[in-house]
Parts: structure tokens; C-alpha cells; sequence
């Protein structure tokens, strides 16, 4: 979709993803309707009306196409070419960076947090990590320190959710083990040319 993005740095604090998961099946359906040149249009037709989604409800059904259009918006049509002939670990983690491009706290847990981890040679990432994130940041923010403890908590999850499915961590039991992505060349080479060395660090848990 190509569109113009603001730079994570200059995004505002959200707590958006609280109301959203990685969805990386439903995205991936958004996906293959753009690569296959389908109108923003025609796509939404496809996800209300045919419930491309599979959401119970209607009105969760424009939810749904309404986070996912914006997210898949986060593509370039280089990004949308390689997932389309990428491997599945390939896809998740372009479906993450499409996540992270619009969410500036879950990127910068990533880079400060995960990222910092994974460097110190540091093999689990646990709540308390996230917890204490959660409490500079509020520091640093009064939008992030006006969250209660439920909008944190629900966004604690869905970020150790994204991770997995992308392949950040692997959970054991109760625990959660960091396991640093291989990242497609291909998708290397976008993010450094797009000046988004940052992003690409984040992801793979380098220095």
C-alpha cells in the first residue's frame, strides 16, 4: 500500500495493541489481497461482507479490518513481494515490523529491553521486565503513567504474545525463553535502506 508513515520516534504513546493480537492469519489475508492488486475498497468488501476475518460479530469484523488495513499499510510493496514469496518465519516477523512501525512503546520495549537482554547473553525475559519498563516509562510519560494495572497487564500479554509468534521468545512453562530471530536478507536490506537500523536491531537482538 505504499502510504506515507510517521517515524516511530515521533508516534505518540498508545495503547492500541491492547485491543488487538499479532492476528498474523487474518493479516496475512490482507496481504495476499494487496499483492493480488485488490482495492482498498475491494478488500474491505471482502472482510465485511464475505467476513474475510471470520469475526463472530459484525461490528468486531470492522474492528478487525480497520487494525489490519492500517497495519498492512505499514508495507511497502517491496515488504508485501517478500512476504508473499517468503517462508513463514519470514512472514511473522514482517507481520511484527508492520506492528512495531505503528507502535512506538512495543518498539522501544524491544530495543531497550529485549534487545539489551539478548546482548548481556541474558536467556529469559520475565514479567518483571516488562513491569519495570512499564514504570520508567510512566515516568517519562503521563499518558503511559495514566494506564491502571489492567491496561498494562493487557499489554504486557499481547506483547510476550507477538514475541512468540514471531519467534523472539519460546515458552516453557512459565517461562520465556529468548530466542533471537534470523532476519531474510531481503528484509535486512529494507529496513537499513529505509533508515531503520533501529527497528532491525530491535527485532534481531544485536548491539
Amino acid at each position: 500500500m505504499d502510504k506515507k508513515r510517521t517515524p516511530i520516534a515521533e508516534l505518540p504513546y498508545s495503547a492500541g495493541l491492547m485491543s488487538q493480537s499479532c492476528w498474523f492469519v487474518e493479516f496475512k489475508k490482507i496481504v495476499q489481497l494487496i499483492a493480488a492488486g485488490k482495492s482498498e475498497e475491494e478488500i474491505k468488501a471482502e472482510c465485511l461482507e464475505n467476513n474475510l476475518l471470520g469475526a463472530v460479530k459484525e461490528y468486531r469484523a470492522k474492528r478487525m479490518y480497520g487494525y489490519l488495513i492500517n497495519r498492512a499499510a505499514m508495507l511497502d510493496d517491496y515488504l508485501v513481494r517478500i512476504f508473499m514469496d517468503g517462508d513463514l518465519s519470514t512472514q511473522k516477523i514482517i507481520n511484527l515490523i508492520a506492528i512495531l512501525r505503528g507502535d512506538r512503546l512495543f518498539f522501544e520495549f524491544l530495543y531497550e529491553v529485549y534487545r539489551e537482554k539478548a546482548i548481556l547473553g541474558q536467556h529469559e525475559i520475565e514479567d518483571k521486565d516488562v513491569n519495570i519498563f512499564f514504570r520508567n516509562k510512566g515516568n517519562q510519560s503521563e499518558v503511559v503513567d495514566s494506564w491502571n494495572e489492567s491496561t498494562r497487564k493487557h499489554l504486557k500479554s499481547n506483547y510476550f504474545t507477538c514475541m512468540a509468534d514471531a519467534g523472539l521468545i519460546r515458552v516453557e512453562g512459565k517461562s520465556r525463553i529468548i530466542t533471537t530471530p534470523i532476519i531474510d536478507n531481503r528484509v535486512e536490506s529494507n529496513l537499513e535502506y529505509g533508515g531503520e537500523h533501529a527497528l532491525l536491531v530491535a527485532i534481531s537482538g544485536v548491539a
